[in-house]
């Protein structure tokens, strides 16, 4: 979660469940490439092949994405919570299911000392967090929906 909010530079919010989605997406790149993008999308499928390129390695194999999803569930939300006690998220906005970053001093103390990440997992986030981020949560062709990790048949 701290990688991520690291490099989130924009002061707006972040809905916590587009936040739990970017983290399965880094803890799983090579998953990336199964979003579900638009023709109109073809330079974002082009930068995932080239960029997040997915190996064949037997040892990461996920049977049922949505299972691990929802098993992760509990780390993800303790990490959030962690963080709004360090005072680095705000806990009220958090209350509302949405992240703000309130001391982006306080996050780079703690992000500095993490290794750095690797070139794969770099450009998983920066991918995410741009094109990922302008792109609806909701809706028939939101976030949810294209990713198939949370339910989004009932979604307004």
């Amino acid at each position: 979660m701290l990688q991520i909010l690291t490099h989130f530079k924009r002061d707006e919010y972040v809905e916590t469940e587009r936040l739990r989605i970017w983290d399965f997406y880094l803890l799983f790149p090579d998953k990336i490439s199964s979003i579900k993008l638009k023709r109109s999308e073809n330079d974002i499928k082009e930068l995932i092949k080239t960029h997040i390129r997915k190996e064949n390695n037997p040892y990461d194999l996920l049977l049922d994405t949505r299972k691990i999803f929802e098993k992760i569930k509990p780390f993800q939300l303790g990490a959030l919570k962690c963080l709004a006690s360090y005072g680095i998220i705000n806990k009220d906005y958090l209350a509302l299911n949405k992240v703000t970053i309130v001391s982006k001093d306080i996050l780079a103390t703690y992000s500095s000392k993490f290794e750095p990440l690797s070139v794969k997992e770099s450009n998983a986030i920066s991918l995410l967090t741009s094109h990922f981020y302008y792109m609806s949560l909701y809706g028939v062709d939101g976030l949810k929906d294209r990713t198939q990790l949370l339910e989004s048949k009932y979604d307004a």
